[in-house]
This record gives C-alpha cells, structure tokens and sequence, in this order.
C-alpha cells in the first residue's frame, strides 16, 4: 500500500542545510541559516558523516564522540534543530541505505528551501552529499518510496540551493561564480563562533589540509565572495537547482525572505541562456 501524502501546514517555514561533515555548514552556510531565523524561520541541520576521520590524535570512536559533541553545540549557537548523521567519513555514497535515511529527514522537517554542498567540489563526501540531498528533496512526495524510518510522505514547494565549494573553485580547478550573493556581514561573528565550536578540527586541518587559520580561512572566503558581489563585505554564495520536480518555475523563497540582503548575479542569469 502507498503511503499517505501529508500536507505541510507548519505555521514557522523551515530550512534545513544538508551538508557532508561536522563544521561544513558553519564553514559555508550559516550566515545564511543565521539570517534566516533572525526572519522567523526554524533552521533544521544534517551532517551526513560523523567526522569520525578527522583527527590526528584520536581513535575514530573517540572522534565521532567528540565532533557529535561539537556538532550540536554549533547547531545551538545558529539557533538549530540538530539531527544525527547517517554513516562515517568517506563512506558517503549515493546508494539505496543512506538516501532513505536523508529523505526521512526531509519529510519530518518538509522544509521550504534546502541549502546543500556544491555539485562540483574538491571531496566526494561533499559531491556525493549534495547529490543525496537532491534526491531526498525530490522523493519528498513519493509516497511509494519508504524511508528509514518510515515517515508520510509530504507535499508543498521546496527550493534547493547549491553553497560554492571550498576555495571557490571546483575539483578540476576552475573558479565557481555563485547566482546570487547573501550579505552575511552582519551575522560573521556569530558565524565564527558557531565554527569555532569545532574546536577539534584547527590543529587536524592545519596538518592534513594546510589550513593555517582555520577561523581566517572562513573569514576569508567570505571577504572574497563579498568581493565578487561588489556590495557586500562579508557574503555567502549560492546557486539555485532546476525547479523542476521541486518547486514553481520562479520561486526564490531566499530572495523574497532576505530582500535588501540577497543580491542575484545579473550576468550568471544571463549565461544560463
């Protein structure tokens, strides 16, 4: 039998940021979820890995405790609803298991906009979880799909946007120019506190990846997607998926929401043709 249909009514609008490891979504899209509940949204989040292999100190059980831990006080600081990983690092991969896993998130939470990782970027974990979050929000109204656990299918528009990828540029090397800017100049500092909460993760990207600073490193990059707006100091990037399957043709619930805030990318949208 198929399942029900239920029919989102939530009276607060929800987002929720599907990203691959603890401290992705404060690395690249908390300004904007930040921003988002300053205007009454519920910010949800999903680390879709444990981060249990990001340490050069620590056994990966002891690991996937302490960025669990860190996790949900990051969630706390950006006002979240924290929801539990589905597999460990680099064990990400688009198959049947984790998907029914994500897309029972997406049904519990029926979010209005999706934020996700860059299609294109330097990580599989980062590709691969930006592929299943798609789908999940695709599969949101089938109700002959079951999730794990099992959750009624849901109904309504959803609007999924693609953050940039780490260092701007994706995994052969070309620059990625967002579709629209969000000014997060205002909330940066509570961005930085929220990814400080990854306290763990300084001295383990220092040596695996070279980061030196790994809080500048953030702010750094969102200086230079500020700088690629020419209008904003600090700002977050974005690029919105096909509405196909997914929402009305137009709809851009971040530009209706944020107003002054967002700016589009005039000549992104020329290039799409």
């Amino acid at each position: 039998m198929p399942q029900p249909v239920r029919i989102h009514r939530a009276r607060t609008p929800r987002v929720l940021a599907i990203a691959a490891h603890p401290d992705d979504i404060e690395f690249l899209m908390a300004g904007t979820l930040l921003l988002l509940g300053e205007a009454g949204w519920e910010p949800h989040v999903l680390n879709v890995a444990s981060g249990n292999c990001g340490s050069a100190s620590m056994g990966p059980d002891r690991t996937r405790r302490v960025r669990r831990a860190e996790a949900r006080r990051a969630a706390a600081l950006l006002g979240a609803v924290w929801h539990p990983g589905v597999t460990d690092d680099l064990e990400v991969f688009y198959e049947d298991t984790l998907l029914r896993r994500i897309v029972a998130v997406v049904r519990e939470v029926a979010p209005r906009i999706v934020l996700t990782q860059s299609p294109a970027d330097y990580m599989e974990d980062h590709v691969t979880t930006s592929r299943l979050a798609v789908t999940a929000a695709f599969a949101r109204g089938m109700r002959n799909y079951r999730s794990a656990p099992r959750r009624c299918a849901v109904s309504g528009d959803v609007t999924v946007y693609h953050a940039l990828p780490h260092g701007l540029r994706d995994g052969m090397r070309r620059r990625v120019v967002p579709g629209a800017f969000v000014d997060t100049t205002g909330v940066q500092e509570r961005k930085r506190r929220a990814l400080a909460a990854h306290a763990s993760q300084k001295s383990w990207l220092d040596v695996s990846q070279g980061m030196d600073s790994y809080l500048n490193a953030m702010d750094d990059m969102a200086r230079e997607v500020g700088r690629m707006s020419r209008r904003f100091r600090f700002a977050e990037g974005w690029r919105r998926h096909s509405h196909l399957g997914f929402s009305e043709v137009d709809g851009d619930p971040l530009g209706e929401v944020l107003g002054a805030r967002y700016w589009v990318n005039a000549a992104y949208e020329r290039g799409l043709g």
